[in-house]
């Protein structure tokens, strides 16, 4: 019966680089039901980037960068052998657990998540070439970008108007429309924390650790490794990569 599955042999190009992306599942419908903050919720961002450390200490990727309910993977060696559907599956069963795992730690849900149906994540492989990775992480950065005005814009709107009115004006507006309406409220997008604007990196950077010599009973200095969560991106550029050396 072994013939029988279907695309069980299917494998990511060996000379690509491969980009795996995961999207939560109906989690505007778990954003409901754990009264998230609007438009964000600290706490939650808090979590999905821990759940996303926990990916990254599984599969040690070069990169990783989330926003929303969203994560992606640049990954250095490609795990399970290539096997489109082993990454696939494992990579998404994985995330659903971790994620739900760090939800139910926290106090401010631990009563309501019972009652939510259990939290998956949908993930699919993307093969790209070396410039296409930065051309990948840039339109991430700006469908961030997006969901930060959008979401400001509806929520906004909503303190006046009813949910189908409000899709409706932000249906007809134009991006410096948006920046007006925000604006005559008070609310200045460039001034929001840039995890919102740009989403949160995950790599490792170097850092510099301090120890204890046991031969000589004095401090010491080395430089190590660490899986970093970067709050504060800048705007993806070719410098940006090469200097946290995610291109391969």
């Amino acid at each position: 019966m072994k013939e029988c599955e279907i695309f069980s042999s299917l494998k990511v190009p060996c000379t690509s680089n491969t980009v795996v992306r995961l999207d939560g599942r109906n989690f505007s419908q778990l954003s409901r039901k754990l009264e998230f903050e609007k438009p964000y919720d600290p706490e939650f961002v808090r979590i999905i980037a821990e759940a996303a450390c926990l990916l990254f200490q599984e599969f040690s990727p070069l990169f990783i960068y989330t926003f929303s309910d969203e994560i992606s993977l640049l990954l250095g060696e490609i795990p399970f052998a290539g096997r489109v559907e082993k990454i696939d599956s494992v990579m998404a069963s994985f995330l659903s657990g971790a994620f739900t795992r760090k939800i139910m730690e926290q106090e401010k849900f631990k009563g309501k998540i019972t009652r939510t149906n259990p939290i998956s994540f949908d993930s699919r492989v993307i093969p790209l070439s070396r410039e296409g990775v930065m051309e990948y992480f840039q339109w991430r950065q700006l469908e961030s970008w997006r969901n930060c005005l959008n979401g400001y814009s509806y929520w906004t709107l909503r303190e006046d108007h009813s949910k189908e009115e409000a899709m409706e004006i932000l249906h007809k507006k134009k991006s410096s429309q948006l920046h007006d309406l925000l604006f005559k409220k008070g609310i200045k997008l460039a001034e929001m924390p840039a995890w919102q604007r740009r989403g949160v990196g995950i790599y490792k950077k170097m850092v510099k650790i301090e120890g204890l010599n046991p031969l000589t009973q004095k401090k010491v200095t080395s430089n190590r490794k660490k899986i970093f969560i970067d709050w504060e991106l800048s705007l993806f550029d070719e410098e940006f990569f090469r200097v946290n050396s995610l291109l391969k």
